[in-house]
């Protein structure tokens, strides 16, 4: 079992910056994918970023790329997802999501049914 805790979400002006943290517990997730979606009210859940076990592999949904960047320290058990130029149509909760299913994955899963642990969720808001 791995407990996955975000942190870092909140209210931020058009054009802003945010980074987002998941924190894992119970069980390290050095040797797996793992990966940030997004939700928004009304919305189906959303693919944001991916990141291999190594870091060395990542992957963005095409309205995030250029803008935001997710990496991973390992010795620390966390991932981060830094956010720029943030736009209203970014607002959501944002989650962090684990791949346990296989160690040492390159080819990053982009739909949420490949992920088998997630995190509560923290909500970004961005004003326009």
């Amino acid at each position: 079992q791995v407990q996955l805790v975000e942190s870092g979400g909140g209210l931020v002006q058009a054009g802003g910056s945010l980074i987002l943290s998941c924190a894992a517990s119970g069980r390290t997730v050095s040797r797996y994918a793992m990966a940030w979606f997004r939700q928004a009210p009304g919305k189906e859940r959303e693919f944001v970023a991916a990141i291999s076990w190594s870091g060395a592999s990542t992957s963005y949904a095409d309205s995030v790329k250029g803008r935001f960047t997710i990496s991973r320290d390992n010795a620390k058990n966390t991932v981060y997802l830094q956010m720029n130029s943030l736009k209203a149509e970014d607002t959501a909760n944002y989650y962090c999501a684990a791949d346990l299913n296989v160690q040492f994955r390159q080819i990053l899963a982009m739909t949420h049914d490949e992920y088998d642990y997630w995190g509560q969720g923290t909500q970004v808001t961005v004003s326009s």
